[in-house]
């Protein structure tokens, strides 16, 4: 997705910015004034797709008020959940035409900027959480690609887990790749994810995270793959019963500020900055483990059934994603040094 191209969104741009408007307007500074220079400060406006008591939410929201805290009231967060500014996709636009200051998007919305993120978007690639983790906030190996996105607008302050992926259905759990033949699955709007459900044995279905429940509702779809904290935020399991651990991958959400914001802010306030989004990810981080066993409880007790299919099925189906889609020095570099990063067994 090229710049030129994520133009034709400009009528929800339009509409986010009227939205921004009555909030208080884009370019306000903290003290109210106008100002196209933030460099004195700025409340930042953080677009996220999650509800308010998500994990991530949660977190962002405390990074805020810290932020505020550490500069003296110089910068400071306001976070709009629930897609208030918009899908991943406008929002991501908004964030690269200075519209909106910061946004949460998901892995394969980068991808479809530099397709060299697709490293971090393949199944099999992650060997757990805490393998992720590390990685994605190991300077040595994401510096360059985090920084290039930014002749683009886009500055990725660092990531986070979105978890371990299972499948969620409305008829019956899946257990075999068999059991997916021609079921309708919702899926991030990516071709690494479609060609990942169809190896897995569905029918991929594209389409923003905020129309999945509808979508499931009506019978659009059959069923989507999520981590067990959006499937119970979402409400999801009120139309999906059954829960299938098929582990097919690790997804990472991204933090993202406007490039020209963060150049503008002075060499002190980039260093608090930094240092509050290690706090953060400290804060996320016991959120995120509370926030599973919290979801399972819930969704059972609606009545949901957590099963365990034959994951080894699934992995066998997957593998070959991976060297389909490494097409380059660079995403292979990436790659091995993933993979070099990986605990021992």
């Amino acid at each position: 997705m090229k710049r030129s191209k994520t133009l034709s969104i400009a009528a929800v741009v339009s509409a986010a910015a009227l939205t921004l408007a009555a909030c208080g307007g884009g370019g306000d500074k903290a003290d109210g004034s106008d100002g196209a220079a933030a460099a004195d400060g700025k409340t930042l406006r953080l677009a996220i797709n999650q509800t308010e008591d998500y994990p991530s939410t949660v977190a962002l929201t405390s990074f805020g008020e810290n932020l505020s805290e550490a500069t003296d009231g110089r910068w400071s967060v306001d976070v709009y959940p629930n897609e208030q500014l918009g899908a991943q996709a406008e929002a991501l636009q908004l964030v690269a035409d200075g519209a909106v200051d910061l946004a949460v998007v998901a892995g394969p919305q980068l991808e479809n900027l530099n397709k060299d993120f697709v490293v971090f978007n393949l199944p099999t690639v992650f060997k757990s959480v805490e393998h992720e983790t590390s990685v994605i906030n190991d300077p040595e190996i994401t510096s360059e690609l985090y920084s290039s996105l930014e002749d683009q607008g886009i500055s990725v302050v660092g990531g986070f887990t979105a978890g371990m992926r299972g499948v969620y259905t409305k008829e019956g759990p899946i257990n075999t790749p068999e059991d997916l033949a021609g079921m309708k699955i919702r899926v991030q709007e990516t071709d690494t994810n479609i060609q990942m459900i169809e190896a897995m044995g569905g029918k991929a279905t594209p389409m923003s995270f905020g129309e999945v429940y509808t979508a499931l509702q009506s019978g659009v779809i059959d069923g989507a793959e999520n981590a067990e904290p959006s499937f119970v935020t979402q409400k999801h399991y009120e139309v999906a019963k059954y829960f299938s651990y098929t582990d097919h991958l690790i997804n990472t959400d991204y933090l993202v500020i406007n490039s020209d914001l963060l150049k503008s802010m002075s060499e002190d306030d980039q260093k608090i900055f930094r240092e509050q989004w290690d706090g953060f990810l400290d804060e996320f981080n016991g959120l995120w483990e509370e926030s599973i066993s919290t979801a399972i409880d819930e969704a059972k007790a609606a009545g949901v059934t957590f099963t365990e299919p034959d994951k080894e099925a699934f992995a066998e189906k997957l593998a070959p994603l991976v060297e389909k889609n490494i097409t380059n020095d660079t995403q292979q570099k990436l790659l091995d040094a993933t993979r070099a990063a990986a605990p021992a067994a």
